[in-house]
C-alpha cells in the first residue's frame, strides 16, 4: 500500500500526459504483482449493516480520498452483499447472510468483492469468508427406517442405514451418531474416500423371530457445535424367515459421464442385480438409498428394470458430479447395494455476462486519443475454453477496448473526436467464447461527445449590401446581418457588435447583438452621403470565444427633397431686364435661364417651359437647355415691353419647380436704351410733354458730365458684379457638377456701351461676340454685335 501511493504520487506531480499513463500502468502493475487480497471474516445470520471492516484503516487511506476518488465495493455475481461508507471508511454487509443458502456446496463459503478507486483508477480484491453458526440440527431422510434381516443372519453381518444429513459444516456438521442400548446390534461409522460418513448396523447376536420378531431402536445423530445439536430416527427391524440369498449387483460402483445438456429421459445407466432364490425371494426391485434430495430430483429410477435416467436440468456451474446409491430388494426383502457415480461434463451453454462498471457519460470533443470512457468486466459461467472470453466493438467508431486485468476491459479513445460531425456515439460491446459453439453477449455504452468552442461564427456573405432612401425615419430597419456557428450551446450563441475605428466618426448604422438587424440610427442626407461602409464583428459565447468579420455597405438612395435653385436670374433680384432689337430674326437669343438642382438622377433632370408672356407667340424657351429665344420675327406691332415667366421643373415623384421672371424691352435703336422695363415703375407715355422735358434735360446734362458719368458708370459696373458674384447661391460639389441646368461654355456675359449713350447707368447681358471694324463681315459661325464701343 506505502509503495502505491508513492507511485501514485508521482503520476499526480508528472504534468505530461503521456508520462501520466506510462506512470499509471506501471502502478497497476506494481500493485498487481506486490499487492496482497484484504481478507475478513464473518459469522453468519448476523444482522443487517453488521460491520465487516475498516477499509480506510486497513488500506491506510485517508477518508478524504474515500469520497475524492469515487471509492466503492462491487460483490461478484449479481447480488451485492456489501456496503461502503465514503464517510467513514467501513464496509457492512447489506443484508443478514445465511451461509448455507450463499454456499449450500461447499465446506468453505468466501464471498469475492472488489474496491474501486477513480482518478486515478485502481482496483482491489478483497474476501469475506462466512464462518459457519451451528444453526440447523442433523436431519435423517425418514423418521422411521424399517430393515428386514433373515433370522439366519449370522453375527457381523452389516446393514447400512440412512445417514443424516446437517447442512452445518465444519466443526457444526454432522460429528457422531448414537444407538440406543439393544442385546442384538451395534453401530458401526464409517467414512468414505470423499469424507462422508456413513452408517451400518453390525449384528452382534443372531437374531430368533419366535422369540422376539421385531425391535425398535433409536439411533440419534449429534453435531459438534457449542451446544451441540441433535436429531433422532426410529429404526424398525422386522425379522423375517429364512431367504439364505441377496442379491448382489454386477458391479460394485458404476461410473457415468454426463453432458450438462442432456435431455430429459436420458438413460444415464442400467444396474442390474441378481439372486438365485426362487419365487419371491428371487425378484429384484430397485430403489436409491444414502442419495440427496438434489440427486433424486435429477435422476429417476425404474423400480423394476433398474434404469436411471434424467429427469431434471443438469448444470455443470451448480455441481460438477453427483453419487448415488442403488439398492437391491428381493421379494424376501433380502437386499444389496452398489454406488453410481455421474460425472458432469461441461458444456457452452452460458453467454458471457458483461457488467459495466465505469462509464463517462460525456467527455469533450478535445480529448486525447487513449482517453477512458467506460470500464467493464466480463464473466463466462463455463468452464475452459467455453469460460474464456474476447470482446471487440461491433462497428467501425473512434473506440478500442484495452485489457487490464482480471477479465476487465478499458475502453478508450483511439482517434480525434469532432463533435459537429458526430455528437454521441451507441457503442455495442460484443463478448464471445471460445466454445465449439460461441456463445456472445452484447452491452451498449450511450458517450455524449460534448461540445469545444472550435469553430468560429461564418457571416452568410463577406459583403453586405443595403440601401436606406434619404430623409430616413430615425431607427428604421434596413435588413439583417446572419452568422451561423457550428458549435452548441453557448459556444454557439452569436453576438453581433459593430468594429470601431480610431479617427472615424460616429457610425450611423446599428447592429442589433442579438439577431444582426441593421438599424439607421438618424435621418441621412443623400446630398451629403451616398455611400458608407463599416465592419461588423460576429462573436460567439465560448471562452475564449471566436470571432469573424463582414462588411456592410449602406448605399443612400436620393428622394426628391431639393427644388430647383435658379442661378440665372437671381431669384433674390427684381425682374431682370433685356433688350431685343426690333430688327431681331427668328430664333434670336434673348436670355438663357440658368438653374441646378442638387439631387441626382431624374430626380435633378431640369426642363423649362414657358410659363406666362405678354406675347406667348413671340417667345420660346428650350426645354434643357434654358434658352429663351424669339419664336418669329419682332413686329412693329409688338408692344415694347414684354413680361416672361419660365417654368423650370425636375422629373421627381412629385416633380419640384421654380419659376424665372424675365423683363424684356423691343428697341428699335440703342438712344432708346433709358426705357427701362420694370415691374415695379410703370413706362410712361411716349407722346407725353414731361417725357419730352425729361430727355433734353438729361442731354444737357451728359453732354456737361460727361467724362464723370463715364468713370462712374465703370465703378458701378465693377460694384454690380461683385454683387452678382457674391449672391450667387452656393451648392454641393455634386449638384454644380450637374449638367442640368449649367450654362453652356460658349456663352459668356460681358457689358458693352455706345458712344453718345445718354443715360451713363445703363447695362445689360449679351452674348460675348468680337467686335469688328466697320465695312468688315464676321467670319463663318460669327455673329456681329447688335453693340459695340
Amino acid at each position: 500500500g506505502w509503495l502505491f501511493w508513492r507511485v501514485m504520487a508521482c503520476v499526480r506531480r508528472s504534468g505530461d500526459r503521456k508520462r501520466q499513463v506510462i506512470l499509471f500502468i506501471l502502478c497497476v502493475c506494481v500493485c498487481q504483482s506486490g499487492a496482497e487480497t484484504l481478507r475478513y471474516s464473518l459469522p453468519e445470520e448476523m444482522e443487517r449493516d453488521s460491520f465487516v471492516a475498516n477499509i480506510a484503516k486497513d488500506l491506510g487511506v485517508p477518508l478524504s480520498q474515500l469520497a475524492s476518488r469515487k471509492a466503492r465495493v462491487v460483490s461478484e455475481g449479481d447480488e451485492q452483499l456489501f456496503r461502503l461508507n465514503q464517510n467513514t471508511g467501513v464496509l457492512t454487509a447489506k443484508e443478514s447472510l445465511d451461509r448455507e443458502e450463499i454456499c449450500p456446496q461447499s465446506d468453505t463459503c468466501t464471498l469475492v468483492f472488489k474496491i474501486f478507486f477513480e482518478n486515478p483508477l485502481q482496483l482491489i480484491r478483497g474476501e469475506v469468508e462466512v464462518r459457519d453458526v451451528n444453526d440447523n440440527s442433523p436431519v435423517f431422510p425418514e423418521k422411521e427406517m424399517v430393515l428386514k434381516i433373515l433370522e439366519t443372519a449370522s453375527p457381523g453381518s452389516r446393514f447400512p442405514l440412512e445417514s443424516a444429513q446437517d447442512k452445518d459444516v465444519g466443526i457444526n456438521g454432522l460429528q457422531n451418531y448414537s444407538l440406543g442400548p439393544n442385546p442384538h446390534f451395534s453401530l458401526a461409522i464409517g467414512t468414505a474416500k470423499d469424507g462422508v460418513k456413513y452408517l451400518e448396523l453390525v449384528l452382534q447376536r443372531q437374531l430368533d423371530r419366535e422369540e422376539q420378531g421385531e425391535l425398535n431402536l433409536l439411533l440419534t445423530a449429534t453435531d459438534g457445535g457449542s451446544p451441540p445439536r441433535s436429531g433422532t430416527a426410529q429404526v424398525r427391524i422386522v425379522v423375517v424367515d429364512a431367504n439364505d440369498n441377496i442379491p448382489v449387483f454386477e458391479r460394485e460402483t458404476y461410473e457415468v459421464r454426463l453432458a450438462e445438456n442432456s435431455p430429459l429421459e436420458q438413460l444415464v445407466v442400467r444396474v442390474a442385480a441378481a439372486d438365485p432364490d426362487e419365487g419371491s425371494n428371487g425378484e429384484v426391485r430397485y430403489a436409491f438409498t444414502q442419495t440427496s434430495e438434489r440427486s433424486r430430483q435429477l435422476f429417476q429410477l425404474n423400480p423394476t428394470s433398474g434404469e436411471i435416467r434424467v429427469a431434471g436440468k443438469l448444470d455443470f456451474e451448480e455441481a460438477k458430479s453427483h453419487k448415488m446409491v442403488v439398492k437391491a430388494t428381493d421379494g424376501g426383502e433380502l437386499s444389496g447395494h452398489c454406488k453410481v457415480q455421474v460425472e458432469v461434463l461441461d458444456v457452452n451453454d452460458n453467454a458471457p455476462e458483461i457488467a459495466l462498471t465505469s462509464l463517462t457519460a460525456s467527455i469533450p470533443e478535445d480529448a486525447p486519443p487513449r482517453t477512458v470512457v467506460a470500464l467493464f468486466s466480463v464473466r463466462d459461467r463455463d468452464s475452459g475454453d467455453n469460460g474464456r472470453t474476447e470482446c471487440t466493438i461491433d462497428g467501425d467508431l473512434p473506440f478500442s477496448l484495452t485489457p487490464t486485468f482480471d477479465n476487465y476491459y478499458e475502453l478508450r479513445t483511439n482517434a480525434a473526436l469532432d463533435r459537429e460531425r458526430t455528437a454521441e456515439y451507441n457503442i455495442t460491446i460484443v463478448a464471445t467464447d471460445w466454445g465449439t459453439k460461441r456463445l456472445s453477449s452484447r452491452e451498449s455504452i450511450f458517450v455524449q461527445i460534448s461540445d469545444v468552442n472550435d469553430n468560429p461564427p461564418e457571416f452568410t456573405q463577406e459583403v453586405y449590401t443595403m440601401s436606406v432612401t434619404e430623409n430616413n425615419s430615425p431607427m428604421l430597419r434596413i435588413g439583417s446581418m446572419k452568422a451561423t456557428d457550428a458549435d452548441a450551446g453557448k459556444n454557439a450563441r452569436v453576438n453581433y457588435a459593430l468594429v470601431r475605428q480610431e479617427g472615424k466618426e460616429q457610425p450611423q448604422v446599428s447592429v442589433n447583438a442579438e439577431n444582426g438587424d441593421v438599424y439607421i440610427l438618424r435621418p441621412l442626407d443623400y446630398e451629403k452621403v451616398r455611400t458608407f461602409e463599416v465592419t461588423v464583428l460576429a462573436a460567439d459565447g465560448g471562452s475564449p470565444p471566436l470571432s469573424a468579420q463582414a462588411l456592410l455597405r449602406v448605399i443612400v438612395r436620393d428622394e426628391n427633397d431639393n427644388a430647383p435653385v435658379l442661378l440665372h436670374p437671381a431669384p433674390d433680384s427684381s425682374a431682370a431686364a433685356e433688350l431685343v432689337p426690333r430688327w431681331a430674326p427668328s430664333g434670336y437669343l434673348v436670355a438663357k435661364v440658368v438653374a441646378v438642382d442638387a439631387d441626382a438622377g431624374q430626380n435633378a433632370w431640369l426642363s423649362y417651359e414657358l410659363a406666362k408672356a405678354t406675347e406667348p407667340a413671340l417667345f420660346r424657351v428650350g426645354l434643357h437647355s434654358g434658352e429663351v429665344r424669339t419664336a418669329r420675327v419682332v413686329t412693329e406691332r409688338d408692344a415694347a415691353r414684354q413680361r416672361l415667366i419660365v417654368l423650370v421643373r425636375d422629373r421627381g415623384q412629385p416633380p419640384r419647380s421654380a419659376t424665372a421672371t424675365l423683363a424684356v424691352a423691343l428697341v428699335d435703336g440703342f438712344s432708346e436704351a433709358h426705357l427701362r422695363v420694370s415691374e415695379e415703375a410703370p413706362a410712361a407715355e411716349p407722346d407725353g410733354p414731361l417725357t419730352l422735358y425729361l430727355i433734353a434735360s438729361l442731354v444737357c446734362v451728359s453732354a456737361l458730365f460727361l467724362a464723370t458719368a463715364v468713370a462712374a458708370v465703370v465703378a458701378k459696373v465693377r460694384r454690380a458684379r461683385q454683387r452678382e458674384t457674391e449672391t450667387l447661391p452656393t451648392f454641393p460639389t455634386a449638384a454644380t457638377e450637374s449638367n442640368a441646368g449649367s450654362l453652356p461654355r460658349s456663352y459668356v456675359y460681358d457689358v458693352c456701351f455706345a458712344a453718345g449713350t445718354v443715360n451713363s447707368e445703363f447695362r445689360f447681358l449679351r452674348p460675348l461676340f468680337p467686335c469688328f471694324p466697320a465695312g468688315l463681315p464676321p467670319g463663318p459661325g460669327q455673329q456681329r454685335s447688335s453693340v459695340c464701343s
